[in-house]
């Protein structure tokens, strides 16, 4: 109890702060790197109660329903859609050119302000932490609150956590970023989102955060029924559902061996239209609006689970969808339907078994619809949380026979694997579906398809550099450093701070197995393992290698090669271990790298390492 009160004598005295801050004392924010938006001509927005008892967005004195998704994909093409505004998680180094764009296309911002999980390691006890966002919070409104794109102010997203969130400390917390940043700035409303309602959620909200003036809401499967739950639990402040889409896969029923069915692109877009017309446009006053997620692709659970749009940046049926629901008309290109997509046979088989998937795809408009298949393992766990999650490798040699129409399989080794049908119509039109098999018995490194990248931006990581090796205690290494990278926007950088002693990491497949677990891949038509590196001052003597892990392991790598003594340069190389006619069948430990202290601190760059 002490702490929680001293907790809150500490944010009382933060927020009041605010109270007296003057214009001198603002313009002392500049010195310390804390500036204002170019803009000085933010559009107010306000929510107001109607004459019929319900709640109003109004915003430069108009009514204001937001039709909105989230996410990183094109900002034209949404606004194209129908869509008037987008939302954000966090604030990062873009958002002044995001803020811009949206104003050019004539859409609107919920700017997010990211406050830390617990499930991350943030302690809402720890005075230090919570000043820090608080303070971060404070430079980001100041640098963006009169930027006419603006619409409101996001506090948190999740932050509560997924059990009862009845943790008191996150909420006076919120409410003290909350009331701040209306000190700050009163022209635009605050929302905290959640996970849902359950729990404490929604008395949390209205007992402890006077200054949230909508709750934001995450609902994917409960959404239709949100407004009325919402009511039962005492909600009275108008919300916003800051994400919708299909069914997550913490609500859907699993298939026998434990793997969740996803919906074909076609039936999500029923889908979408449904949650959005009954969770929002129906509420009775009580919805401001809605996010569809996710505007763009992302790996969560599966491929496809949540993406409105390919890799390749062809939309998919939820885009048409949603298109119809905010114009009131269907775009004149629409995307290939799905009418029928199912394994023939059963779902559980053995390894060597030949199976079929039959499919039925049309494109409404008559256009030829060209379906591509491909095999993947599954992924290692469905409940992120919203967290990254890296795309399964896939695999080759399984599809024998592929056409529109469906795909032969002969299958691989014990595990579970998901079968995907990508469709394009041509003309920026796509279409998706999945189905997940089992196959019996011992588990056997999987053939994948060249090139596999062991660490290279915006690739999958099939192996995790989990196993170090050495003095790692004098070792630290920097996943995304910026600091000149090969290519792309970040690189590895490693700084070894041991003298007289050594050090390695070996990059592993399943994380932190020394040889007693199945696992690795069957890299079989690899010639090369590339990669690129540089030293901090150049001389830096680093040994590099394929597999690491010998016959006196129950499962060993099946090749073991070096490159030994490479002196780096300051510059970067290109540098090449040869496998060719080598035995790949099993590749366990996909990188690994030695290095003997020299009597002072010892910092290289690695990037763009993969087999080709």
């Amino acid at each position: 109890m002490r702490v929680i009160i001293g907790f809150l004598a500490l944010q009382f005295a933060l927020t009041s702060f605010t109270s007296f801050v003057s214009f001198p004392a603002l313009a002392l924010f500049a010195v310390f790197g804390i500036t204002e938006t170019a803009h000085a001509e933010a559009i107010p927005v306000e929510i107001v109660e109607t004459d019929a008892g319900g709640w109003q967005l109004v915003r430069g004195g108009e009514p204001y329903f937001i039709k909105g998704a989230g996410g990183s994909g094109p900002k034209d093409m949404l606004a194209a859609a129908g869509a008037n505004t987008f939302r954000t998680w966090g604030v990062g180094p873009d958002l002044q050119e995001q803020l811009d764009e949206a104003e050019r296309l004539g859409l609107t911002v919920i700017v997010g302000h990211w406050l830390g999980h617990e499930r991350h390691g943030f302690d809402y006890n720890d005075l230090e932490s919570v000043a820090e966002q608080f303070e971060r919070v404070r430079r980001d409104v100041l640098a963006f609150k009169d930027h006419p794109a603006v619409l409101m102010w996001g506090i948190g997203n999740e932050m509560e956590g997924f059990e009862g969130a009845d943790n008191a400390a996150v909420w006076s917390h919120v409410q003290a970023v909350a009331a701040m940043v209306k000190e700050l700035d009163p022209h635009h409303p605050t929302i905290t989102t959640t996970a849902d309602i359950g729990g404490k959620r929604v008395e949390a909200v209205h007992r402890l955060c006077p200054a949230i003036d909508a709750m934001g809401i995450n609902s994917y499967g409960g959404l239709p029924s949100i407004p009325e739950r919402y009511r039962e639990a005492g909600g009275t402040k108008p919300i916003v559902i800051t994400e919708f889409g299909p069914p997550g896969t913490w609500e859907v029923g699993m298939t026998d061996f434990g793997a969740p069915p996803e919906l074909t692109s076609t039936q999500k877009a029923a889908v979408y239209v449904n949650a959005f017309t009954q969770g929002c446009l129906e509420s009775g006053g009580l919805c401001l609006g809605g996010f569809a997620f996710t505007w763009g692709y992302k790996m969560e659970a599966t491929r496809t689970w949540f993406g409105m749009l390919l890799p390749n940046g062809d939309k998919l049926a939820s885009v048409d969808a949603m298109t119809e629901v905010w114009t009131g008309a269907p775009p004149a290109n629409l995307c290939p339907e799905i009418r029928s997509f199912a394994l023939q046979g059963p779902d559980v088989v053995n390894p060597g078994d030949r199976i079929e998937v039959a499919l039925d795809i049309v494109d409404p408009e008559g256009a030829p619809v060209d379906v591509q298949w491909e095999v993947r393992g599954e992924a290692s766990t469905y409940l992120t949380g919203g967290d990254a999650q890296a795309v399964p490798l896939a695999l080759d040699g399984v599809i024998t026979e592929s056409s529109a129409t469906g795909a032969v399989l002969t299958m691989p080794g014990g595990g579970i694997y998901r079968i995907y049908m990508t469709a394009s119509d041509g003309t920026g039109g796509g279409a998706t579906a999945n189905v997940p098999v089992k196959v019996d018995g011992e588990p056997a490194p999987a053939r994948v398809r060249m090139p596999v990248a062991v660490y290279e931006d915006g690739q999958p990581a099939p192996w995790a550099a989990s196993g170090w090796m050495g003095a790692y205690d004098s070792l630290t290494m920097n996943f995304e450093s910026k600091n000149d990278p090969h290519s792309g926007e970040t690189c590895l950088e490693i700084r070894y701070g041991g003298p007289g002693q050594w050090v390695g990491v070996a990059w592993q497949h399943p994380a932190n197995d020394w040889g007693d677990e199945p696992g690795g891949y069957d890299l079989t038509g690899a010639k090369r393992l590339t990669f690129h590196a540089r030293g901090e001052e150049g001389g830096e003597k680093i040994d590099f290698g394929v597999g690491l892990l010998g016959s006196d392991k129950p499962h060993p790598d099946s090749v073991i090669e070096k490159l030994e003594g490479v002196k780096l340069e300051k510059k970067w190389k290109r540098y090449t271990i040869k496998l060719e006619n080598k035995d790949l069948s099993r590749v366990k430990t996909g990188f690994v790298f030695t290095t003997a202290g020299r009597g002072r601190a010892t910092k290289f760059y690695l990037d763009d390492i993969r087999y080709e």
